[in-house]
């Protein structure tokens, strides 16, 4: 490992905390709450961020690809520990557990919260949870390459950073230069974030209401600023979230190439269709059977907007919620959970397995069960027209692998520290994991994760950072071997 190299990474990244601290710290000021909570951090952050940065030499700032994903790793626990002080030092006056489950929950766009009531809480703190998921979603590391001078000789070496970080099987330059593609990238979130507050703005919300729904939704996060998140809000700011959050779920290629006008490549995406075949019938399915069981006195129109909230706010991992679903049958309730694992597109700002890597396991095994009668055929498993590499194939196995023991490893931890039911932990673990936010039973979307003892808060925020960078990046930090020097 490149010590040096990290150490400077993080020292950067220590610096653009700093940054966005002050934002929270004007609000409090705006709103006559006191900005310590957030000065204080930020200037930690500053210190420390210089002492790590302080004479560099230029050999030391290159990263070969253990170093990318050593450093993603140390990255994301260094911006929660330091997004976690302004919980702690703010009158709320949170432990360490959990204000840094808070933070995690945050930074990874998970949106499981251990408030019990967030309508008491500064207008700060509230703008702080939101700008947490906001900066987490794109990436705290796309961050900094976006910032990244374009004299930089070195970028190309920084292109193991957002291979760690992004999601998906795999990660492209949009343009040939890497900080070019980061700007672009934080471009089009930014441009899609501010067209969502305008539009919330014509609904019943005010600027500060639709700042944070926006950077919520943009993030596929969930941080909501009420206690029934969007549930007291009027249809109009219901659909509008819906479908900025089913945006928010697509790649981001996508949107360059529409950008560039190239609508027929963009629309002929093979995850982009799956994507939005499973949301179309999941919302139908989902609907008629709320209807018929629940909501018979209402309009269908009430079962369908409820239902596509749902289905959207689930499968793109944001975690807002409309109503408590809770309560729906349990046909709705499995058809739920399998979209948690789901995931939406890769590439984008939601979590989960993703769409694609889903459909390249099912197109590997139907090319294996062809493989058993025609043994001799030479065969491939394409993506949009295009053979897909068999090391990605590879890793998106791996991945699922990796995935299942993690998940039971989890479950099995916190139902025997804590004891809760079998819905409850299988949930709480399938919600952080898949970075979604609300489950079932005791962690429903009318509940919290505040009943949790601090051990198991900790498993739970492992499996959000783990969930996040899609496992590797965090447990490759559990490897002697990752920090052994490499020629």
């Amino acid at each position: 490992m490149r010590l040096k190299s990290v150490l400077f990474v993080l020292g950067k990244i220590l610096f653009a905390i700093a940054a966005i601290m002050l934002l929270p710290a004007a609000c409090a000021l705006i709103y006559g709450e006191s900005p310590v909570p957030f000065l204080a951090p930020a200037g930690l952050a500053l210190v420390f961020g210089f002492l790590l940065t302080l004479n560099p030499k230029k050999e030391d700032r290159s990263l070969f690809a253990k170093d990318g994903f050593i450093c993603v790793g140390f990255a994301w626990i260094l911006v929660s520990l330091v997004g976690a002080l302004p919980f702690m030092f703010n009158p709320t006056g949170l432990s360490f557990a959990d204000a840094f489950f808070e933070a995690v929950s945050g930074f990874t766009t998970t949106g499981s919260s251990i408030f019990s009531d967030v309508e008491v809480l500064p207008k700060s703190i509230l703008l702080w949870r939101s700008l947490t998921q906001w900066v987490g979603g794109m990436g705290v590391l796309v961050f900094l390459l976006a910032l990244m001078p374009k004299s930089d000789n070195k970028q190309s070496r920084y292109m193991h950073l957002m291979r760690a970080e992004v999601p998906g099987p795999s990660v492209d330059k949009i343009v040939p230069k890497l900080a070019d593609t980061a700007r672009v990238m934080y471009g089009m979130y930014i441009a899609l974030t501010l067209v969502e507050v305008i539009f919330l703005l014509f609904g019943e919300m005010n600027l500060f209401e639709a700042i944070t729904h926006s950077l919520s939704t943009a993030s596929t996060g969930g941080f909501g600023i009420k206690n029934n998140s969007l549930a007291s809000y009027s249809a109009y700011s219901q659909y509008v979230v819906t479908i900025f959050m089913l945006i928010f779920g697509i790649n981001f290629n996508v949107f360059y190439l529409i950008l560039l006008g190239q609508f027929a490549k963009a629309f002929k995406n093979d995850e982009l269709k799956a994507y939005l075949i499973i949301v179309a019938l999941s919302t139908a399915i989902i609907g008629a059977n709320i209807f018929i069981n629940l909501y018979s006195a209402n309009t269908a129109e009430y079962s369908f907007r409820h239902a596509f909230f749902q289905v959207v706010s689930i499968m793109t991992t944001s975690g807002f919620s409309s109503i408590d679903f809770n309560v729906w049958p349990s046909l709705s309730h499995v058809l739920l959970v399998l979209l948690m694992f789901c995931g939406a597109c890769a590439g984008s700002t939601s979590g989960g397995i993703k769409v694609s890597r889903i459909m390249l396991l099912a197109k590997n095994a139907k090319r294996e069960i062809k493989y058993i009668s025609q043994p001799k055929a030479v065969m491939s498993v394409k993506m949009n027209g295009k053979s897909v590499d068999n090391e990605i194939i590879r890793g998106a196995t791996s991945f699922i692998i990796m995935y299942g023991m993690l998940f039971a490893v989890s479950a099995l931890l916190i139902t025997a520290v804590d004891g809760v039911d079998p819905i409850t932990s299988f949930t709480s673990v399938a919600t952080t994991i898949n970075n979604v936010g609300p489950g079932l039973g005791e962690a429903g979307p009318a509940e919290n994760f505040g009943f949790y003892s601090a051990f198991s808060k900790f498993v739970l925020c492992f499996n959000m950072l783990a969930g996040r960078l899609e496992l590797f990046p965090i447990l490759i930090l559990l490897s002697p071997t990752a920090y052994k020097k490499q020629a």
